[in-house]
């Protein structure tokens, strides 16, 4: 028999927690068996901060614990991307308005008459390739440029701020929201231990949890949501003048959101929800569109601002600085091949062309190094520029030579710059070339946050305070949600320390869902909440909702003998208003309408839940509905749409669906009926999009 081993696991480290520079939470300890250090060996002071020429500088290419940190977490899956796994994408064109030759001289956004060629990938970020469309994450929002140029890159989001601080903390975060390493889930969800133990730990988080908890991260259409750059740039014109600015997409057809238990019905009815909209749309010649627009500012007005702009964890109100249009975005087609175009499409924020310029932003900086990194590790070669959605579209050369993959075939006897033996080789261009903006540093090399960056609580609270009480209402079920779905109860405590220096009520609210009234943690932020800070009310998606149902979706439920006059009213009444009708039968084959002219049906009941359409009208037949109501699926979908606060059209046939259902069709003014085969009441009603009155009544 083998001995027992005397080798014993050591002790659990003594762990100090300090509030360090800028406010965040520094785990230490003393005992060299527990030091976090790199490959190498060499104990880590600082595991926080990257290295910069001072604490607002750009960040020191010398930093070598950073590049080993990103450089492993770059390489750590093959070949699916490490995060935004699960992305769609189109192509189409952008459009600049005129008047921008001030801002920049970037060419794409001057010339009004030139539409530049894009592609635009969107994508989640937690959940692998194989995951569903609609699970609550942030939405990567990425668009490449097919300038005379060159390539520019705006890789962003749909929510405007960022978990972090500094790049060195990314690996971290993916890490924590991935499924946990011992059991392999969650898959694509953030409602787990290590998520919020992470995000707990780091208070810089905050804002973001505010934003990734609010019906922003269950969008309703990639159609219908908003893109952000998140970080601070320069734009610079013809006269070497710099503007910071904060880049913005807006959807043509407003910002949508699904709620929670749609959003949960979606997945398992449709996993391809987003994807499948967006490909039907295009096909359909309903080419979605964004307006590009900037917040523009200089260094004298960032400087009064009470945040720090190179802070990624911080937005600056449109109230501050309004939003200035610079162009629009359409995309009109999609991808002839998935694989080669949406799956190798490689993005990096420092594909830059002359008048568009970085900043100090530490988030920023280091994404400039990881994302080609990633792209290196991901398809295989350097010449992955090569592949044909990579390359530009304009004329390219430079030294640059040989490598797996290269496909690019160079004649030239010289591969190096300075040479006097081949003319026709190419050179610098000199003032028509990218040069990078002449900003001041200077500094001590240090690892360390700015003072500026240290307030973590304040736009949190001014988040929340600028939304209406329905959306309070559903950022407080999300967070008791995703809590009530850790087993450590110091995660939930400290979490709902954190919470009381966004909004005392919300904190209570949440703590009371959890069962969990005044067992908060204690928690002094480094920088004390301003309360009295002025609400924003751009924030809110639903304080001003545009009245519109166009590129949205109907369900009408029909069955054999259902008039056929109604449905072909309510048919062409929606495409008057650009949005669309989807015949739902009790199956697939089909009906008979009262004409007796077959109609295909666009989906069946039972595998079309009524939370995949924006409305719903039920116009069966007096016959017919004699068989719904036995039918499960058909009761079910008329309590999803009442229960999702959807605008419900009805012919007086379908009462005895109602009833089924037991609800009132009095309840509120979001249940219409079609009376003489009128629709326009209820394509009226359904231009509000929900009922959020009805909210309280039904949860």
């Amino acid at each position: 028999m083998a001995k027992a081993s005397n080798t014993a696991k050591p002790a659990a480290a003594e762990v100090n927690e300090l509030i360090g520079n800028g406010g965040e939470l520094h785990q230490q300890t003393s005992d060299p068996a527990h030091w976090l250090t790199t490959n190498q060996g060499l104990p880590i002071a600082d595991d926080q901060n990257s290295l910069k020429a001072g604490d607002r500088g750009p960040t020191l290419l010398e930093d070598f614990h950073l590049r080993e940190k990103i450089t492993h977490f770059d390489h750590e899956r093959i070949p699916e991307r490490v995060v935004h796994a699960r992305g769609y994408g189109a192509h189409g064109y952008f459009q600049a308005y005129e008047g921008n030759d001030e801002l920049t001289k970037a060419a794409f956004l001057c010339d009004s008459k030139v539409k530049t060629p894009v592609f635009c990938r969107f994508s989640t970020v937690a959940g692998s390739e194989g995951s569903v469309d609609t699970p609550r994450d942030v939405r990567g929002f990425a668009v490449k440029f097919y300038t005379s140029q060159g390539n520019y890159d705006l890789v962003g989001n749909n929510i405007p701020v960022f978990f972090i601080q500094d790049a060195i903390k990314f690996p971290d975060l993916i890490h924590a929201v991935k499924p946990e390493p011992d059991r392999a889930f969650p898959q694509a969800a953030s409602a787990h231990d290590t998520f919020w133990d992470f995000v707990s730990l780091t208070p810089e988080s905050t804002h973001m949890l505010m934003w990734a908890m609010s019906d922003r991260a269950i969008p309703r259409s990639l159609r219908m949501m908003e893109g952000f750059g998140v970080h601070t740039f320069r734009l610079i014109n013809a006269k070497g003048k710099a503007t910071l600015v904060k880049f913005h997409w807006r959807p043509k057809l407003g910002t949508f959101s699904l709620i929670w238990d749609e959003a949960v019905a979606i997945a398992g009815a449709d996993a391809d929800f987003h994807r499948r909209d967006l490909w039907d749309a295009i096909q359909g010649g309903d080419f979605p569109e964004w307006e590009l627009s900037v917040q523009a500012f200089d260094e004298k007005q960032a400087a009064k601002f009470d945040f720090d702009v190179l802070d990624p964890t911080k937005l600056i109100p449109e109230e501050i600085v309004p939003l200035r249009p610079l162009g629009k975005m359409v995309l009109n087609r999609m991808p002839d091949n998935f694989f080669a175009e949406t799956e190798q499409v490689a993005f990096c924020p420092a594909n830059l062309v002359p008048g568009i310029d970085l900043s100090e932003d530490p988030l920023l900086q280091g994404r400039l190094f990881s994302y080609l990194d990633t792209q290196l590790s991901r398809l295989g070669s350097a010449n992955f520029q090569e592949i044909p959605i990579n390359a530009a579209k304009c004329p390219w050369q430079n030294m640059q030579r040989d490598g797996h993959m290269r496909m690019r075939v160079d004649p030239s006897r010289t591969s190096y710059e300075p040479n006097s033996l081949d003319m026709a080789a190419p050179r610098e261009a000199g003032a028509a070339g990218f040069e990078s903006f002449a900003v001041p540093t200077e500094g001590t090399k240090l690892r360390q946050r700015p003072e500026s960056f240290a307030d973590h609580y304040t736009q949190a609270h001014l988040f929340y305070k600028s939304m209406t009480e329905t959306e309070q209402r559903h950022i407080v079920a999300a967070f008791a949600f995703e809590l009530g779905k850790c087993k450590e109860v110091k995660v939930r405590t400290r979490m709902l320390g954190r919470l009381e220096h966004v909004d005392p009520e919300l904190a209570k609210s949440v703590a009371d869902k959890l069962g969990m009234p005044g067992q908060a943690d204690k928690i002094d932020p480094a920088v004390p909440t301003n309360f009295k800070v002025k609400p924003s009310p751009a924030l809110s998606q639903y304080r001003d909702p545009p009245q519109t149902i166009a590129g949205k979706k109907i369900g009408l439920l029909v069955t054999d003998g259902s008039e056929a006059r109604l449905i072909d009213a309510l048919i062409r009444k929606t495409k008057a208003e650009k949005a669309k009708v989807e015949l739902v039968a009790p199956k697939i084959g089909g009906i008979t309408d009262s004409e007796g002219v077959h109609r295909d049906a666009d989906q069946f009941l039972a595998g079309a839940p009524s939370a995949v359409f924006d409305a719903v009208c039920l116009a069966p037949s007096a016959d017919g509905v004699k068989g719904l109501v036995k039918f499960a699926a058909a009761v079910d979908w008329l309590r999803m749409a009442f229960a999702h606060l959807k605008i419900v059209g009805y012919v007086d046939e379908a009462v005895p669906l109602f009833d089924a259902a037991h609800i009132d069709r009095n309840a509120d003014d979001g249940l219409v009926e079609l009376k003489n085969g009128k629709v326009t009441d209820f394509i009226e009603a359904a231009k509000r999009h929900r009922i959020w009155e009805r909210e309280p009544k039904v949860r």
